[in-house]
């Protein structure tokens, strides 16, 4: 059983509950090999026989335990739910009145389990809950109508269940991910499937109990099939499990197209008798071959919009760069990354903004989104970094750093922009201040939602204005490579630093600091450890904060530079690359 020995799960850190082998009985010399076979429905498994023949020993933080739970009676079967203190979540059975026949009452031990990587869901925990009720009763019908039908095809190497004390099952749900790695491992088929069932019964062997086996369903997939065939998630599980159940009890319609048709009728008769919803799988799996839509799944398998709720998060916290990042190449934010970035704070995950734009920009951005105010990522009172990590802001969006550039820095770029007519543009906390009128000024506040630029009327002036954090040149992307990022990469000498963020601008910073340097600066007022950390960036600027971070996620659209230091290379800012990478490594 999945909680005791189970040959899918036995070896940690998949399953933390495990049994010990009663030592005696040497069945690797009398049993034959397991063999694997596909399902109709290219999301499905079934196993043969597995070796089973162990006392039930259960292993938690304190030791083990075999303690019994609770155990009800009705019509004959007895139910007895068994659960372990760590590993998988199990519940245990509420006792339900029945009437107790005089015969020996065949006791049912059902494990109701939720694999550890599934969060604490409500809608699951209320399926499990559901389940507790439903297997039984399930069980119960499928062995009733084993006596009292006549099956060409079914394996019959169980018969009688009379002829036993009691039977086990497990049934477990997981996510994609680790129903996935379980298809990897037997079938050698790397993607999701529905449902995964394994027999654990061995005939001949006369032991008192029936090691019925174990049924793992993944309730992701169940939510998406459940919406493809307009029915709720525990329809759509409940129809997973009658499948998974009937594989264990002999039937394959692998075989033949009688075995086919033979197991899709007992299915819907089934489905029927217990008044469940949806069609049986194998019918399912016909109606979408017809209908020319059935999902297979690509071999990445990654998880999309509506999913990370069946899963934990990996990081507390997301730091997240905005342009080449969040922001595509038309300075927009994506619905799906939106979409995604709501995700994640509804699963507890919290978003900080590092980037070289002033905060007022980054809320003016976002709360076209609705991503700005108390319940988004970014607002006046939550913690960030800005204009290149030169302001970060703490608890309660307390400004705790503040950097400024030198003022001969800053003159000398002043005097080279009005005497050679580049535009520039001088950052001073939440203003932006510029020497003279240029489309490529106005676009910084149309096209980046910079504050608009107050225009000085003299370099005396602008530098008697403000204290300045930083100052950007704005040309064509080869106006900067050429001239402006040679030039100016020596005539700092040391006073200042220049850097990237994007193509066709050069920014020049105080020497010292950076974005990485005010990630770090946050994460010490916060008490986060890096190992809390995902960041998400693209530019020479994100370099630092992506090697500070746990895991480190380079877009593709970034610079060479960035993409060689990052744990992982994603999607494009234009292909929803922050999307892609919370929902493939966030969760």
């Amino acid at each position: 059983m999945l909680p005791r020995l189970s040959p899918l799960l036995r070896n940690p850190p998949m399953a933390l509950a495990v049994s010990r082998a009663t030592p005696p009985l040497p069945l690797h010399t009398i049993l034959p090999a397991t063999t694997l076979s596909s399902l109709h429905s290219p999301l499905s498994l079934s196993f043969a026989p597995k070796p089973s023949n162990f006392n039930f020993l259960l292993l938690t933080n304190n030791g083990h335990s075999n303690k019994k739970l609770k155990t009800f009676s009705q019509d004959n079967y007895r139910c007895t739910v068994w659960a372990s203190q760590r590993g998988y979540r199990e519940f245990r059975r509420r006792p339900v009145a029945g009437r107790r026949s005089k015969k020996k009452d065949l006791e049912l031990n059902v494990s109701i389990c939720i694999e550890e990587g599934l969060p604490n869901d409500p809608e699951i925990l209320s399926i499990a809950e559901l389940l507790r009720l439903n297997v039984p009763t399930a069980m119960k019908l499928a062995f009733d109508n084993l006596k009292s039908s006549t099956f060409k095809t079914r394996d019959e190497a169980i018969t009688d269940v009379g002829g036993f004390d009691g039977i086990e099952l497990s049934v477990m749900l997981c996510n994609d991910e680790f129903i996935r790695k379980l298809n990897k491992e037997w079938r050698d088929e790397d993607h999701a499937t529905d449902v995964l069932s394994m027999s654990q019964h061995v005939p001949g062997l006369g032991l008192p109990f029936l090691m019925l086996g174990d049924i793992v369903i993944s309730a992701e997939t169940a939510a998406r099939q459940a919406e493809e065939r307009g029915h709720t998630i525990i329809d759509e599980i409940r129809v997973l499990l009658v499948h998974g159940l009937l594989h264990l009890l002999g039937f394959d319609h692998e075989i033949s197209e009688e075995a086919e048709a033979e197991m899709d009728k007992e299915e819907q008769v089934l489905l029927e008798s217990l008044g469940w919803k949806g069609k049986g799988l194998i019918q399912s799996a016909y109606d979408a071959e017809s209908n020319m839509n059935h999902d297979m799944q690509s071999s990445d398998d990654r998880k999309k919009e509506g999913s990370l709720r069946f899963y934990k998060p990996k990081f507390s916290y997301i730091f997240c760069d905005m342009d080449g990042t969040l922001l595509n190449s038309k300075s927009q934010i994506s619905l799906t990354n939106v979409k995604a970035l709501k995700e994640a704070l509804s699963r507890g995950v919290k978003v900080v903004i590092a980037t070289g734009k002033a905060r007022p920009a980054v809320i003016d951005i976002l709360k076209a989104v609705d991503l700005a105010g108390k319940n988004g990522i970014i607002s006046e009172f939550s913690p960030g970094v800005f204009l290149q990590g030169l302001i970060v802001y703490g608890r309660q969006g307390r400004e705790i750093f503040r950097s400024n550039l030198d003022l001969s820095v800053c003159r000398d770029a002043c005097l080279y922009s009005w005497e050679h007519k580049v535009p520039l543009i001088a950052f001073s906390n939440d203003r932006c201040l510029t020497l003279f009128e240029h489309p490529l000024v106005d676009s910084l506040h149309t096209v980046y939602h910079e504050p608009k630029a107050e225009i000085m009327p003299s370099v005396e002036d602008l530098l008697s204005a403000v204290d300045i954090q930083k100052m950007i040149f704005l040309d064509t992307a080869e106006g900067v490579a050429t001239n402006l990022r040679p030039f100016w990469s020596e005539a700092t000498g040391g006073r200042a630093n220049v850097v990237q963020a994007v193509p066709d601008m050069l920014e020049i910073v105080p020497p010292g600091t950076s974005k990485g340097s005010g990630v770090k600066l946050l994460l010490d007022h916060l008490g986060i450890t890096a190992k809390e950390v995902m960041a998400i960036g693209d530019g020479e600027n994100d370099i630092e904060m992506l090697e500070l971070a746990s895991l480190g996620i380079a877009l593709s659209n970034g610079s060479e530079k960035t993409k060689a230091v990052a744990n992982v290379i994603g999607a494009s800012n234009d292909e929803d690359g922050v999307a892609s990478a919370i929902y493939q490594y966030a969760f």
